[in-house]
């Protein structure tokens, strides 16, 4: 299973479409707390993770799931991303940094390279 945090519902809906079109479960949340409150984070094989949003933020997601041991792998995908945001992304253990618009390709290789890890 695929799990897409994004705030925005056109990026949710493209990434899950062009997740199951290639043979992938794919499941997204409107936020990071929805995200958490669903108690998913373990039983998933990546998860695709913006970074700006209202309330928690992508980033604080990250290193939350991080600090509780979870190894799930995590792409972090954002419209703008400083380097400081970048770095701290790559400290907590991302296995990719996407801008927006994404490229379809990029994001399917990481997304294999997340599956084939678990």
């Amino acid at each position: 299973m695929i799990f897409i945090v994004d705030d925005d519902a056109g990026v949710r809906d493209s990434l899950r479409l062009l997740l199951e079109c290639e043979g992938l479960e794919a499941r997204d949340f409107a936020s990071c707390r929805e995200f958490l409150d669903a108690g998913v984070a373990g039983e998933g094989d990546c998860l695709i993770l913006d970074v700006h949003m209202p309330g928690m933020s992508g980033i604080e997601l990250l290193e939350t799931i991080r600090r509780r041991g979870d190894t799930l792998p995590i792409i972090v995908i954002s419209g703008r991303i400083d380097i400081t945001t970048r770095n701290r992304a790559r400290a907590a253990g991302t296995i990719g940094v996407v801008e927006k618009p994404y490229q379809v390709e990029e994001v399917l290789h990481l997304v294999r390279l997340a599956v084939n890890q678990g």
